[in-house]
């Protein structure tokens, strides 16, 4: 699925059985398998609103989504469709249609509410649909919004009862739109024509006072404002005749009112092309693993009775994530390794060299890969098992080298070996002859190519094999003196110490090669992860000076309106009647 999408309908997402929200695992296979970033955007509002309606156009079908043509409620929990985003090449358009809010049958809110905040949770534009104009009465049925201090955290706080600044929030919430159907007025202020964005503005205005009347009219409005900085909205005519309504999946375009259709098409465009990609704190792009990952955490801790909490989802995620990253770079590494390496490599600089590279573009792989490494734990763990791997590379280089060496001195002495069993030197001056033929012996076994890097070690060891056979031989050459005998055994000697003198400083060499790559293989952690931290600072850096322009916007035009005071006193006060009012709860923790 990495470039089609092939979804022909949408599907249950997040169940709704009898009050208790279930993952459909079907639907979280979908998810799995898209691989490019994700733009989601989701729909809530009143039951029997066309909210089903709106997201079949978005997903370019008229069928899809359940419209219903009665008062009972169709879409129960949360159903998805995923499509090619038409505007935005290599990505996704995650569309979340959700079961209407206010539905009678159901018997009581909590529900709805955990609806709302999962819609809130896991889109990138949050649109919220609503019938005839914005008034007391619309804000009062959007209440949900005032209790998603009560139902999200965005941090895990030691103290639960801590109030959260609302630019804590503002940092991950999604963009707002506020859909208006079957509206009817003139969109007019003082005889001037406004726009249905100024329309929106307006209705958000916030009154003086501190009455408990006003206390309530204010609170849906400064917390729209407070929470989703960014906004719009659509006004749509009645599609058609109230009877038709019923039918209007099968009805064409030009069998409806003609400016509802051109209403439909300019929100459609509006959110092809304004609605972002799905990010989460740090610019963390969300794809289809990642929002599976969101679902499977915030509904696994609405079930368990904690808030769904967005320092933990990011944990979390960071957690499965990260794990996934060590896997793809040291696949990378082994990949790599196996097409370059060919035991055994002539010196040990060579294999060294070989893994340096790979080890390099390894941790790239990691480091494009992860994100959230708290205490650079996973980078850790991906540099203790490449230099495991390293050291296993050494080891199966000697064993091949070891392997290859003892092949090459068994063909090219074992000609030799058979006539010192035959007795071909055991005569007079049979001795000279065996060293001079071991002599040239020897230089054929070093001038062969491909011996690696034991081939002194396993020749010395093969000669002191031979060590008896040839005294054996030196003993009893009656042309040599006892006194040529004696020289000739401390020539051996000799020869034997130097031998293990040049092992040793291989050896150390070795040692010295291998502490020197250590060395550069830290080097090349600090800088990759250093270069990593610097990106992610400016980003994050870039990302709060965001959330500050349009927290500080937002607050001048509470100041313009004279609010920035009030706004603030009357935020607290309504957070401290909450703490005295709802009982102690758990602190969020997600495992």
């Amino acid at each position: 699925m990495t470039s089609e999408i092939h979804m022909p309908g949408p599907m249950c997402l997040i169940e709704n059985i009898n009050g208790q929200l279930l993952v459909n695992q079907e639907a979280l296979k979908i998810l799995s398998a898209i691989k490019q970033p994700v733009v989601v955007v989701a729909i809530v509002g009143l039951y029997r609103t066309g909210k089903s309606y709106l997201m079949n156009k978005l997903a370019g079908k008229k069928k899809g989504f359940s419209l219903g043509s009665t008062v009972q409620s169709h879409t129960k929990g949360i159903w998805m469709w995923c499509v090619p985003h038409p505007k935005k090449p290599d990505h996704a358009l995650v569309l979340l249609d959700t079961e209407g809010l206010g539905d009678v049958e159901k018997g009581d809110n909590q529900n709805d509410s955990w609806i709302f905040a999962l819609a809130i949770l896991l889109s990138s534009t949050f649109v919220y649909n609503s019938m005839g104009t914005i008034n007391q009465q619309a804000m009062d049925q959007l209440h949900y919004v005032t209790e998603l201090t009560d139902r999200i955290r965005a941090k895990s706080s030691p103290d639960a009862n801590e109030v959260e600044d609302s630019s804590d929030f503002v940092s991950f919430f999604p963009d707002f739109v506020w859909t208006l159907r079957d509206f009817s007025l003139d969109l007019e202020v003082d005889g001037q024509a406004i726009s249905a964005d100024q329309y929106l503005e307006n209705s958000l205005k916030l009154k003086h006072g501190t009455g408990e009347k006003i206390k309530n009219f204010n609170l849906p409005r400064l917390c729209i404002r407070m929470f989703f900085p960014k906004k719009k909205c659509f006004i749509f005519d009645r599609p058609t005749h109230r009877k038709k309504l019923g039918q209007l999946e099968t009805m064409h375009d030009d069998e409806l009112d003609p400016e509802f259709v051109r209403q439909v098409a300019e929100f459609c465009s509006y959110i092809f092309s304004n609605s972002k990609t799905k990010t989460l704190s740090g610019g963390i792009r969300i794809d289809g693993p990642r929002l599976e990952n969101l679902v499977l955490t915030y509904v696994s801790a609405i079930s368990s009775g904690d808030l769904p909490c967005m320092e933990n989802a990011v944990l979390a995620l960071a957690e499965i994530e990260n794990s996934a990253a060590v896997r793809k770079a040291i696949a990378h590494y082994d990949q790599q390794m196996s097409q370059k390496v060919q035991l055994p490599t002539e010196t040990l600089q060579e294999l060294l060299d070989l893994h340096r590279t790979s080890e390099r573009e390894a941790i790239e792989v990691f480091i494009k890969n992860s994100f959230k490494d708290v205490d650079h734990s996973f980078q850790k763990e991906l540099a203790a098992q490449l230099e495991k791997k390293q050291n296993d590379f050494v080891n199966q280089n000697m064993e091949a080298s070891s392997e290859r060496c003892s092949a090459l001195l068994q063909d090219i002495f074992q000609p030799l070996e058979e006539s010192m069993k035959q007795g071909v030197f055991s005569k007079p001056k049979g001795y000279r002859l065996l060293i001079q033929r071991m002599q040239e012996l020897k230089e054929q076994y070093y001038q062969a190519p491909g011996k690696g890097i034991q081939a002194e070690e396993t020749l010395q060891k093969y000669l002191k094999s031979k060590e008896s056979a040839i005294d054996a031989i030196l003993q009893t050459d009656q042309t040599l003196t006892e006194k040529e005998k004696d020289i000739e055994v401390e020539r051996v000697k000799a020869e034997a110490a130097e031998a293990n003198v040049k092992m040793l400083e291989e050896l150390q060499k070795k040692n010295q090669q291998m502490m020197e790559q250590k060395e550069k293989s830290y080097q090349e952690h600090v800088k990759q992860l250093t270069d990593k931290m610097e990106r992610d600072r400016v980003q994050m850096l870039q990302e709060q000076e965001r959330t500050l322009a349009l927290k500080l916007q937002e607050q001048a035009r509470l100041m313009n309106e004279g609010f920035a005071n009030e706004s603030k006193r009357l935020t607290n006060e309504i957070e401290s009647l909450r703490r005295q009012m709802r009982p102690p709860r758990r602190r969020c923790v997600i495992s």
